[in-house]
């Protein structure tokens, strides 16, 4: 069973280790030097971050995801859990709370744009450089109001 909660003081440590196997399952396209100093961006801001996670039945973190506003701005499952479903709940849960979300993705990461494609969102536009200036492309994304009743989950 899969529960949802506000992220807590002492699931720092586990959000940055399911982070960093996330990533490593997913951005495989990371240099080596952007992946270390990504991983210090994140090991530095994550523990602190008010987000959403998603725990098994022991409590313990299985997913996780930051909203900034209607902005989605991470959305990582355990890569042990992975097409479970976990994503598509917590990115429902988003919805029901800004039916207008939009998120960025990185073009790279095709199983992640093909995830939110299924889920209902739109393309809006791209940016050649991420968020930090680095050079992996993002899709910006929208939901487009279209029930993801079929969808699949990452």
């Amino acid at each position: 069973m899969t529960t949802l909660r506000p992220s807590r003081a002492d699931d720092g440590a586990a959000l940055v280790d399911l982070w960093r196997r996330a990533v490593d399952a997913t951005h495989d396209f990371l240099s080596a030097d952007d992946r270390q100093a990504i991983d210090a961006e994140v090991a530095a801001f994550l523990p602190q971050a008010p987000m959403t996670v998603a725990v098994d039945a022991q409590d313990r973190p299985i997913g996780f995801m930051l909203i900034d506003g209607a902005h989605m701005e991470a959305l990582f499952i355990d890569p042990d859990v992975r097409g479970t479903g976990i994503g598509r709940q917590l990115l429902q849960h988003a919805l029901a709370l800004h039916p207008l979300l939009s998120t960025d993705v990185n073009e790279q990461n095709a199983q992640a744009v093909g995830f939110y494609v299924r889920m209902g969102f739109v393309e809006t536009g791209r940016s050649p450089l991420d968020s930090q200036g680095r050079p992996y492309p993002l899709i910006h994304l929208r939901y487009n109001g279209r029930h993801p009743s079929t969808a699949t989950a990452c």
